[in-house]
């Protein structure tokens, strides 16, 4: 009896002893990392809207002027694959006071025109030949990828940096990364400004009005580093 008690005494030290955990000192920081570039293209999702009384009609003038519209964007030398149709609905409206019911028809185009002098004389020509709904316009970088790398990188020196300013008081110094975690959120490329240009004549003869001001792109990383003290 004696020997048994023995030996569950000394199995339940050597559990108790295997299931310590070594404390490692670490210091918690957040990083961030910030890149501003000019875009170099531009989305551009635009729509015509047409709306009457019979389904047929309407559906046939929304196709021949989203035809012209097509031939136009071609016309500009934009590539095939670089515009495409994003939706087409025909939908019928009740209006209950008149008890009648009329017919919309949308379509809706997006672009992207990776030469930004085009830009003035596309949306021009897109609402000159029946685009009536410009629903986005979007300036972008075509190297995101890349410049999510550089701001991701940055974001770790200013971790780094953070954690070495705060030891240093203490003597002590920074050693290897312990754990690494990305906070960064999906990132959709916004200009600081984006408005269309429309071409009109004044009484004093005829000056173009600028509406446009294309701004920089800020692309953000965020990441949370706890690094080992030596």
């Amino acid at each position: 009896m004696k020997k048994l008690v023995l030996f569950l005494t000394i199995m339940f030290m050597t559990m108790s002893y295997g299931q310590e955990i070594k404390q490692v000192p670490l210091i918690n920081v957040n990083g961030e990392g910030k890149v501003k570039v000019a875009p170099d293209q531009v989305c551009i999702s635009a729509s015509v809207e047409t709306k009457g009384n019979n389904a047929k009609d309407v559906k046939k003038q929304n196709d021949e002027k989203m035809d012209a519209v097509l031939k136009f964007i071609k016309k500009m030398n934009i590539p095939t694959a670089d515009f495409k149709t994003k939706q087409v609905a025909l939908n019928p409206q009740y209006d209950y006071e008149k008890k009648k019911t009329s017919y919309n028809a949308t379509q809706t185009v997006e672009i992207v025109v990776k030469d930004l002098a085009k830009y003035d004389e596309l949306m021009e020509g897109l609402v000159q030949q029946g685009i009536n709904r410009i629903d986005k316009v979007s300036f972008e970088t075509s190297k995101l990828a890349q410049y999510e790398s550089e701001a991701r990188k940055l974001a770790m020196k200013d971790a780094k940096t953070k954690a070495e300013e705060y030891v240093s008081v203490l003597g002590q110094k920074v050693g290897k990364a312990f754990t690494i975690s990305d906070n960064s959120q999906i990132y959709r490329p916004q200009p600081m400004y984006a408005a269309m240009r429309m071409k009109e004549a004044d009484s004093m003869g005829g000056a173009a009005n600028e509406t446009l001001a294309i701004g920089e792109i800020e692309i953000t990383a965020n990441v949370s580093v706890s690094f080992v003290l030596d």
